[in-house]
């Protein structure tokens, strides 16, 4: 009884911080942390002390794999060396510069317990820094940077964590450690695009959307349990297994089955992210009272976890320095990979497209040649500067992870109460620190929020795209039918109307759609189905043309969604219910 309370009073406390947080303009975990420290004291509230393997297994799968389905592949293509130079590289650097100083400074504390613990507070936590950033207009390329980086990380952090406690044990060999870091990675690659291949065609034969619902919450255990039988990280299998599920459900799953998918992990993710913030600050005092009876003093402790943080602050500034200065040659990368994909495809068309197998080979070149185009003209676009690097070097946000795998740290490891509180420290500061001053930094930048009107701009350049695809396959469609007679000619009102459809369907920006079907042939045939049905060949030919510019990478990823969204809430109208 006691426990279904405190439940509702958490579910309860958090949905109201969230409301109170959107109304004050602060990001919600900021608040949720300080909330769990303050009731945390409260002399009536017993100390909380939660099994990090509750977390680990029940809290992150879940969360990382939400967060997945929702990352847009071609921007994490796009993105892919500043995402892997901030989740791998400097992942690894910051946790042999924590150990390294940490030892130094204070000798008492063996090296291995010191690079676990800068493997414990490397990872960053994009959740707070993305919602205060979408909400300011953060240039959109950030935002994709900032997910992707705190999608990997927490591989990185957690693998490195187990070379370190091998350490601490006395069994490190480097060849060895280096040698189970690559297998852990190439396995649960392999693992994680399994999985991900089983599960998205097994969900794209399901009708019943409660079916669907279900096996959608048991993929990331699926995907992550098995990798980490065999000794791989279960967390990027996870990571894998929502990119792939994610890029792939607009061409396999209904529309009911995407509409319902985002709401419902929509509803987890808030559910769990928030949950632990609020578990964050109420640990607090658990942690402080295990430390004070140790002996150990708590100002030391709390000087520690003041110069880590600016440590931290520090390494991902100098290293931002080198990142964004090696990137300045991709433009010109990106201009002779697109010259080079325009001089074969102009060589293949030269010669001609008789046979099928010379036109096939012609569409994937032309669809690899724009692209190509269409990736330069992003990076000409959205090239990084100095004012991106001091907002990435300013959004170093900690959270989950690093609370979890400080308390996954083996109770014999020495100092691991002082290694555990350091951690959480250095998280609640990083949070505060960043998420309280980020806002104003990025108001400073981009005072104007320039990412606004570009991106309607787009929004409408790629609304008029789909409707004359669509207005192109009716009118062929009817041509088709006129010249055979399948059909019987429809009246010149309902061919209107469904013209007025393809203009309309992406008028409401926040609307979604599932599958008609077509008419088995019948001779006769009333005007609501005539309606239908050509209502459908017009959707779908704006879904095929949407999914060639998603593959294409013209448009922006924030406005392909857009018009998926609408789409799919216009298909949604046009579909009879279903008995299930």
């Amino acid at each position: 009884m006691e426990i279904g309370l405190l439940a509702v009073a958490a579910v309860v406390l958090v949905v109201g911080t969230a409301i109170v947080a959107g109304r004050i303009g602060i990001a919600a975990p900021l608040i949720l942390v300080v909330v769990g420290i303050g009731i945390g004291y409260l002399p009536f509230v017993p100390r909380v002390v939660i099994d990090p393997e509750i977390i680990l297994i029940g809290a992150l799968p879940p969360l990382l794999y939400a967060a997945a389905v929702n990352v847009p592949l071609v921007d994490f293509r796009r993105n892919l060396k500043p995402v892997v130079g901030l989740s791998v590289l400097l992942v690894i650097i910051s946790a042999l510069v924590v150990g390294v100083l940490l030892h130094l400074l204070v000798p008492a504390i063996p090296l291995p317990v010191g690079i676990a613990l800068g493997a414990v507070i490397s990872p960053t936590d994009a959740v707070a820094a993305t919602s205060i950033g979408k909400r300011l207009g953060m240039p959109e390329r950030l935002v994709s940077i900032l997910e992707g980086e705190s999608l990997v990380n927490d591989a990185t952090s957690l693998v490195l964590l187990k070379t370190a406690l091998a350490a601490v044990a006395g069994s490190f060999v480097f060849w060895d450690a280096a040698g189970s870091f690559a297998f852990a990675v190439t396995a649960a690659i392999a693992i994680g695009f399994l999985i991900g291949v089983i599960t998205v065609w097994v969900r794209s034969k399901l009708r019943n959307p409660v079916y669907d619902t279900v096996v959608s919450f048991i993929v990331p255990f699926v995907a992550f349990i098995p990798a980490e039988e065999v000794g791989a990280s279960g967390v990027l299998a996870v990571v894998v297994t929502g990119l792939y599920t994610g890029h792939h459900s607009a061409r396999r799953f209904s529309a009911t089955a995407r509409m319902n998918e985002r709401l419902n992990w929509r509803t987890v993710q808030f559910a769990i992210e928030n949950g632990v913030f609020l578990v964050m600050g109420l640990q607090l005092h658990a942690l402080v009272d295990e430390v004070g009876d140790s002996g150990f003093q708590l100002r030391h402790v709390g000087l520690i976890a003041l110069g880590l943080v600016v440590l931290l602050i520090l390494c991902r500034t100098v290293f931002l320095v080198p990142l964004l200065w090696s990137m300045r040659g991709d433009l010109d990368r990106y201009e002779a990979r697109s010259e080079g994909f325009t001089r074969l495809t102009d060589r293949v068309r030269e010669k001609g497209s008789g046979s099928e197998r010379s036109r096939r080979q012609l569409r994937k070149l032309t669809l690899m040649q724009r692209r190509s185009e269409a990736d330069l003209a992003h990076e000409r676009e959205r090239r990084l500067g100095w004012r991106d690097g001091a907002v990435l070097s300013w959004s170093g946000m900690r959270g989950v992870v690093t609370l979890a795998a400080a308390q996954s740290i083996p109770v014999e490891v020495p100092y691991r109460a002082q290694v555990v509180l350091i951690a959480f420290l250095v998280a609640a500061a990083t949070l505060l620190l960043h998420g309280l001053t980020l806002p104003m930094v990025i108001r400073r930048l981009w005072p104007d929020g320039q990412e606004s009107s570009s991106s309607a701009r787009e929004l409408i350049a790629l609304s008029k795209d789909l409707v004359e695809e669509g207005t192109a396959a009716l009118d062929e469609t009817l041509a088709a039918e006129q010249e055979d007679g399948s059909y019987p000619e429809p009246s010149p009102a309902i061919v209107e109307r469904v013209r007025a459809t393809a203009r309309n369907s992406l008028a409401p920006i926040a609307l979604s759609l599932p599958h008609t079907g077509s008419p088995q042939g019948q001779a006769v045939e009333t005007a609501a189905q005539a309606y239908l049905r050509l209502s459908r060949v017009v959707l779908d030919a704006q879904r095929a043309a949407l999914l060639e510019e998603r593959a294409i990478g013209r448009y922006s990823s924030a406005t392909l969604r857009l018009a998926e969204l609408a789409l799919d809430e216009h298909e949604a109208r046009l579909t009879p219910p279903a008995e299930h």
